[in-house]
């Protein structure tokens, strides 16, 4: 039995793909492992980020680090996926032809087109995204197909891809095309699928969450789907990432009220304050509609924890758009803060209208005051939750500590819970947490007798 290791780099919507893919494999007969320290032997699949220029650096290097590995003998074909394949293929196939065949974002199904007899055959994919989309439904995407790769308590579970948003700094448009959202039922059938599998806590994704269900009919049914979601027997928490503030579902804020297991959660990124800059940025939303929703947002969710993500150094911006953007975030208090400098990205309408006229060490200025400003707002939030006591999911056991989560915080990006490791915890189990201490970012608690 040959073994493929996939590495997957980039968002939780390429690890969805990834464990489809793995499933698929598993079922024609490979072993399949992800992320081994030192996979070697068979067959590596790099699932690729190509979002930014770090993740693109980053994807390039891993390429070449495992073409390294089979000239060295380690490893006997490589193969590359994803969203950097797809936006580069024409390139990465003449820069690096050592690479045994490049696939997608959408057409990795391909790869088991090739197997053949326990052998991949040396023929290259093509990363096609105008046919991408009528693939949407086919049965790569079908629930069924699936390895999870996360703990057995939580998975991602992608409604939709593709975005229609086109901001003018964002290459995902480029790369996914138009968005497409999954059949409403074919999304229950998973989730119901999924909690015959033990998971608990489902992390909703996408590219543009809110927008899902605008292709199929014309109106917004996120709320509809949440609401419905909450009501299937066995799910214990849904968390919502990758929401976009305009046009926003007002009746998702009464779905999160009312649903227990709805967490007071939301990941909606902002990117900015200043109206100038939001009007380059064509993000379709006013400095004072974007006050009027966060006060919206936390009168109809009481306790909501908002994480958003802001840019700096976006073409044109001022000292005086910046201090603006320093000013919303003291008055916002966000609970959850992640914040990027701007690069020029290939292809977008910002590259192409705009010259990169922030010099890249007021970039990092503007960028590491923000966060310092975060980090206090963080440590303050945080420490106002001492004495209390919450409803807590264990992840990981970590040295003399085991390892949790709140429903304020999703894996792999917020704050952490730690608890001595006195008496015996079961991974993925709820327990109620007296918070006894609190840092930056993280909290420590004990578990209530």
């Amino acid at each position: 039995m040959k073994t493929i290791d996939f590495i997957t780099l980039g968002c939780s919507k390429n690890l969805v793909d990834s464990e489809r893919l793995m499933a698929m494999c598993e079922a024609h007969g490979f072993r399949c492992t992800h992320d081994s320290e030192q996979p070697e032997g068979d067959i590596v699949i790099i699932n690729t980020c190509g979002f930014i220029a770090d993740a693109k650096e980053e994807s390039i290097n891993t390429i070449l680090e495992f073409v390294q590995a089979k000239t060295e003998g380690r490893v006997q074909q490589v193969y590359v996926m994803g969203c950097l394949s797809e936006r580069y293929l024409a390139d990465l196939e003449a820069e690096i032809p050592e690479v045994d065949g490049w696939y997608g974002k959408f057409n990795y199904g391909e790869l088991l087109a090739k197997i053949e007899n326990g052998k991949l055959k040396m023929e290259s994919g093509h990363a096609v995204n105008d046919c991408a989309h009528s693939d949407f439904q086919s049965s790569i995407f079908n629930f069924q197909y699936r390895k999870l790769t996360t703990p057995p308590h939580y998975a991602y579970l992608k409604i939709s891809e593709g975005c229609d948003r086109h901001c003018a700094y964002c290459a995902i448009p480029i790369i996914t095309g138009r968005h497409r959202s999954r059949p409403m039922q074919e999304i229950l059938d998973e989730v119901r699928w999924l909690v015959t599998q033990g998971v608990k806590e489902f992390q909703v994704i996408a590219q543009e969450l809110t927008y899902y269900g605008i292709d199929l009919d014309g109106q917004q049914h996120i709320a509809e789907l949440i609401e419905q979601m909450a009501a299937i027997e066995g799910v214990e928490w849904i968390r919502l990432h990758y929401a976009y503030p305009a046009h926003f579902p007002m009746d998702l804020l009464r779905v999160m009220r009312e649903h227990k297991n709805v967490c007071n959660y939301l990941d909606i990124a902002l990117q900015h304050i200043s109206d100038p800059v939001l009007q380059r940025m064509q993000r379709h939303i006013t400095r004072q509609e974007t006050y009027d929703l966060i006060e919206a947002m936390r009168r109809e969710v009481p306790g909501l924890h908002l994480r958003t993500t802001l840019m700096v150094g976006f073409p044109g911006e001022t000292d005086d758009d910046f201090r603006e953007l320093m000013d919303f975030v003291r008055w916002a208090r966000f609970e959850r803060m992640g914040a990027f400098a701007y690069s020029e990205e290939d292809g977008t309408p910002s590259a192409k209208l705009y010259a990169d006229d922030v010099p890249d060490d007021v970039k990092q200025q503007r960028l590491d005051r923000l966060m310092r400003l975060q980090q206090n707002i963080s440590a303050e939030i945080e420490a106002q939750k001492v004495g209390s006591v919450m409803r807590v999911i264990i992840d990981r056991m970590e040295g003399d500590y085991y390892i949790g989560r709140t429903e304020f915080c999703s894996p792999e990006v917020d704050p952490e819970v730690l608890i001595p490791a006195t008496k015996t915890l079961t991974i993925g189990e709820f327990y109620d947490v007296r918070i006894t201490d609190s840092e930056e970012f993280d909290l420590y608690g004990e578990v209530v007798q």
